[in-house]
């Protein structure tokens, strides 16, 4: 089984207590949750062949730890972050028509007088 599944089968069984422990979290829980643990090892097997056959380097998935909330948000708004920096994206520029059109827009609108 793969070593570094996002979510370690220990953290899962504490999860899925919890939603049956408590109350407001009990709408969470499904039985076949619990059933479909049994087959955790062909999971991390499925999921781990399913990564190496379609992450790629224009469109990366990325295993994230996740056994701690807030250090898989961490994790995640920095991928983002990164992404963002790499891409460097930029407005789409408008075609000369759209142009055109903001143009009379804007001299429509300065031609009127202010209102207050």
């Amino acid at each position: 089984p793969q070593k570094d599944a996002p979510v370690s089968k220990e953290e899962q069984r504490r999860r899925f207590l919890r939603r049956i422990e408590l109350p407001e979290k009990n709408w969470k829980f499904s039985a076949s949750d619990v059933r479909e643990r049994r087959y955790w090892d062909d999971y991390q097997r499925a999921y781990s062949e399913m990564l190496s056959h379609t992450s790629t380097e224009s469109a990366p998935w990325y295993v994230l730890p996740a056994d701690h909330k807030w250090f898989t948000r961490l994790c995640t708004a920095a991928v983002i972050a990164q992404t963002l920096i790499d891409i460097d994206p930029h407005y789409p520029a408008p075609d000369p028509a759209a142009r055109q059109e903001l143009e009379q827009a804007r001299h429509e609108l300065e031609a009127e007088a202010p209102t207050g």
